[in-house]
């Protein structure tokens, strides 16, 4: 499919926005996590684990590319940092694109 300059500018401006609202999740679990029972040096450790595994999912750090980005979409949908409604303001060819990946994958998975 090819990728409509209104969509790719729509994605450029929402995958920020994404992102942040991810690691706004994040930073909640991780405040949980120092909240919770055990010792100092146990939460750190945790911590630090978890915040190493963190850092490169797709929530957190993703590249984008024109030619990627319905795969980047459906690798951010599958992630939990977003959900279909996200879409709304994309172009129906977009969502059905996005859509029939989606489909595919949970087809072979």
């Amino acid at each position: 499919m090819q990728i409509s300059k209104k969509d790719w500018k729509l994605f450029r401006a929402c995958v920020g926005n994404w992102q942040e609202t991810y690691m706004e999740r994040l930073v909640k679990e991780y405040m949980i996590l120092l909240d919770g029972e055990g010792s100092a040096s146990d939460k750190f450790w945790k911590l630090e684990e978890r915040i190493k595994k963190d850092k490169r999912h797709p929530g957190v750090l993703c590249e984008v590319s024109k030619e990627n980005m319905i795969f980047d979409i459906v690798t951010l949908i599958n992630s939990g940092v977003i959900n279909i409604a996200d879409l709304a303001e994309f172009s129906d060819g977009l969502k059905e694109s996005v859509d029939l990946l989606l489909h595919r994958l949970q087809a072979d998975g």
